[in-house]
């Protein structure tokens, strides 16, 4: 027979069992419905967490937290991963680092966890202590003012501010503005009884909108003070992290100073460093594992279905043992039997992964719009300042065929032991078969 009449054959036998075919296809489409939600809304979760980030890092820029073999996050917003060393970086360090070949400058970082008040409302969140004038020239295209001006050797009556302290609802009702004062309230809880800091300001400028989740570079939800007020509001030189700007960020650039820091004598081997890229890098890696996970959890729902498909086709192969004893003693070859049952499996799983690609694209932007709409809490107190990032779920071309050819392929798999029984039955004892 020709490829075209078998096809057409089983078409013919899937439609006259309609509900049975229907069932076992619908198997396939849990399963793959189930493998495109996971996937497309990891994908797309892992290019806005990507993207965000990348507007919080300077690719040239590295990362010098305390305590050597840190994690990626040590000393980022309070020091994760690190090794527990009671090796402290200072203020000063920077002199030394910017004796280092390729530095061009380096900025040291002082960050506590304070209350902001402006007028009646109270948030927590971080307080950070920089230069701004080095700062600006580390993170040139996010440390800009969208209005007032950072003034680069300010006096210590003076904060910049964050597009979302400002305006942390983002309907109008505006927490902090240019010329506003402001009160900082730091608890220093290393005395007993711990003691409460309060230090008046004024907003002299608040940043662009950065729009990122920034772990180490500037960010829309924090307050940022001249480094020698942190310094005295702190009452100490320790710094969390000093962020390094390299002269390029090739990747020999990046090992050749990140060596020369953690192997520099004043630091004894007690100091980490991170590059943003490898952070990046990082994440990623994260979230290719991610997705390994999910897709292996959804897979089993596939094989499941698999297994349905082969006992739904083993049932058919013995309602239909007459039928194929009928077509071999009229001259059909056992490979066109085989043939058959394989096109009738494949036609299944193709229907299968069709319609569980479009299910599984609608469960995901569902998913994404829920989860777009809940949004995420940044700081607490008796205000809160919050926000959401929309997650737009991902279809990538290796998804869409990945999809498809899973779906195919299991129906394909699980169709072999029942199409090769129907082909190896002789036609004599098939139509003796009642």
């Amino acid at each position: 027979m020709k490829v075209g009449d078998v096809f057409s054959y089983a078409f013919g036998a899937i439609r006259l069992r309609k509900l049975r075919a229907g069932l076992t296809t619908l198997g396939v489409v849990i399963g793959i419905a189930a493998i495109v939600a996971l996937l497309s809304i990891s994908q797309g979760l892992q290019v806005t967490i990507t993207d965000q980030l990348k507007s919080g890092f300077a690719t040239d820029t590295l990362i010098v937290s305390p305590g050597s073999g840190g994690g990626i996050f040590s000393g980022v917003g309070g020091g994760v991963g690190g090794s527990g060393s009671d090796f402290s970086l200072v203020v000063t360090d920077t002199q030394i680092i910017n004796e280092i070949e390729d530095v061009v400058t380096s900025a040291a970082v002082i960050q506590e966890a304070c209350y902001v008040q402006s007028g009646d409302r109270t948030v927590k969140l971080n307080v950070v202590g920089v230069d701004f004038d080095i700062y600006s020239e580390i993170y040139g295209s996010t440390f800009v003012a969208e209005s007032g001006e950072i003034v680069p050797n300010p006096d210590n009556g003076t904060v910049v501010v964050g597009k979302r302290i400002s305006d942390p609802w983002e309907n109008g009702t505006i927490f902090c503005n240019v010329d506003d004062v402001v009160e900082i309230v730091w608890t220093n809880t290393t005395v007993r009884p711990p003691e409460n800091k309060t230090y008046a300001v004024t907003v002299a400028a608040v940043l662009e909108e950065i729009g990122g989740l920034s772990l180490t570079g500037p960010s829309d939800f924090a307050v940022y003070i001249p480094i020698s007020q942190a310094q005295s509001l702190f009452g100490t030189d320790e710094c969390d992290r000093i962020v390094v700007k390299i002269a390029n960020e090739d990747d020999a650039t990046i090992k050749a100073v990140s060596e020369a820091i953690e192997e520099n004598d004043a630091f004894s081997g007690q100091v980490s460093v991170r590059s943003s890229t490898a952070v990046l890098n990082t994440i990623s890696s994260v979230f290719s594992t991610i997705e390994l996970f999910l897709a292996g959890i959804a897979a089993i729902s596939l094989l499941v279905a698999g297994v349905g498909i082969m006992n739904i086709m083993i049932v058919s192969l013995m309602e239909r043992t007459r039928e194929i004893g009928i077509l071999k003693a009229l001259g059909m070859k056992s490979r066109t039997v085989l043939t058959i049952f394989i096109s009738e499996a494949v036609i299944i799983g193709l229907l299968g992964a069709t319609f569980g690609i479009g299910l599984g694209w609608v469960l995901a932007n569902v998913a994404a719009t829920i989860f777009t709409g809940g949004g995420f809490a940044v700081a607490t107190g008796q205000g809160a300042v919050s926000g959401a990032f929309a997650i737009t779920p991902v279809l990538t071309p290796t998804l869409l065929m990945g999809a498809f050819g899973f779906g195919i392929a299991v129906s394909v798999i699980f169709a072999i032991y029942p199409a090769w029984r129907a082909s190896k039955l002789k036609p004599v004892e098939a139509l003796r078969y009642e």
